[in-house]
């Protein structure tokens, strides 16, 4: 059974602006579904319309099987969001708000006050539970929306880059209650630009870029479609052997690519590992001495080069940036 539906969903900004070109998602209940892309690229617009906070301009989507235009309030009954804008109300304190949120859905005061205490110990803020939320750090504010958006324990949570600026103690914590929660069959929605996360944590992923999602799958099933093993060969550069395997291996049957740099050879090709034991042997009959080799597997980052034609960067601060597009071997070939 479908927890998110959606069918040529179209947001405008104006007449030249689409922000959502018409896409069409599917997630399973009780999966969690990875959603990336740079910032402008429509993720979290998506999710704004998915979640009722902003209207389509065209298409359907249900939640929970719940039409989003003609019942959002059902929708908002079922679901969790916590997203990149924190909006919070800054004279409460942290347990009077994630308190009010929880009893505001009708959770009891007692079953609300062991929630709100296990929510609070998870985002590491219990000691400043009882201080007023204006005087906390931006950070703190993120901890805190994200523990409102859990409190009254919905079925389907959207979690619009929700570690975005958080310690590593603190994300590791987040994931770890995020996989109880899923353990438990809860659904998630969520956008990402930590592309190991999402590698560790996704069952499904869609990557978005300019309104359009181009890559859909498993982890494993997108690296197995956009993107190969490299199989780096090192040689003494004395005698030619760099440009005798060079040459040898470009002929190499499964080779997709051949790269040489000072003394490496890298060779691309598709189930690296079955290959290993010819690329030896054909080496050794040759006649070229190979001193070192090391096989690596595709990685997200490297599909979402192949389906985008840039890298997902990430500044300092912890926000995606929008990249320089990149072409030549970089650009998709699908």
């Amino acid at each position: 059974m479908s927890a998110i539906v959606a069918r040529q969903l179209v947001k405008h900004f104006a007449p030249d602006i689409r922000a959502v070109d018409g896409i069409d998602l599917d997630v399973p209940e009780g999966h969690i579904f990875g959603f990336l892309g740079q910032n402008g690229s429509g993720k979290t617009t998506t999710v704004k319309m998915l979640a009722t906070l902003l209207r389509p301009t065209s298409g359907t989507a249900e939640v929970a099987g719940i039409n989003v235009l003609t019942d959002p309030g059902g929708v908002r009954k079922r679901i969790g969001v916590a997203m990149q804008e924190v909006g919070l109300d800054e004279m409460q304190t942290g347990r009077e708000l994630m308190t009010l949120q929880a009893r505001l859905m009708g959770i009891g005061a007692a079953e609300a006050k062991r929630r709100v205490a296990n929510l609070l110990d998870v985002v590491t803020l219990t000691e400043a539970a009882d201080r007023p939320i204006k005087g906390y750090s931006g950070g703190m504010k993120r901890r805190l929306d994200l523990a409102c958006a859990l409190v009254h324990g919905p079925r389907i949570i959207f979690l619009d880059e929700p570690t975005t600026g958080l310690d590593p103690i603190t994300r590791d914590a987040v994931w770890r209650y995020v996989q109880e929660l899923h353990a438990d069959g809860v659904t998630f929605f969520l956008t990402t630009q930590y592309l190991e996360e999402a590698d560790r944590l996704a069952s499904d992923i869609a990557i978005m870029d300019s309104g359009k999602i181009v890559a859909r799958g498993s982890p494993a099933a997108l690296k197995a479609e956009f993107a190969n093993d490299a199989l780096s060969l090192t040689f003494d550069r004395a005698n030619g052997a760099v440009e005798r395997a060079t040459e040898l291996l470009r002929g190499f049957e499964g080779a997709e690519e051949v790269r040489a740099d000072e003394g490496e050879v890298t060779v691309y090709m598709r189930n690296g590992a079955a290959a290993v034991a010819q690329v030896v042997r054909a080496l050794d009959d040759a006649g070229i001495a190979l001193e070192q080799l090391r096989l690596t597997h595709p990685t997200l980052d490297d599909v979402f080069v192949r389906a985008t034609g840039h890298r997902l960067e990430v500044d300092e601060g912890g926000a995606a940036r929008p990249p320089a597009a990149r072409g030549g071997d970089d650009a998709r070939g699908h």
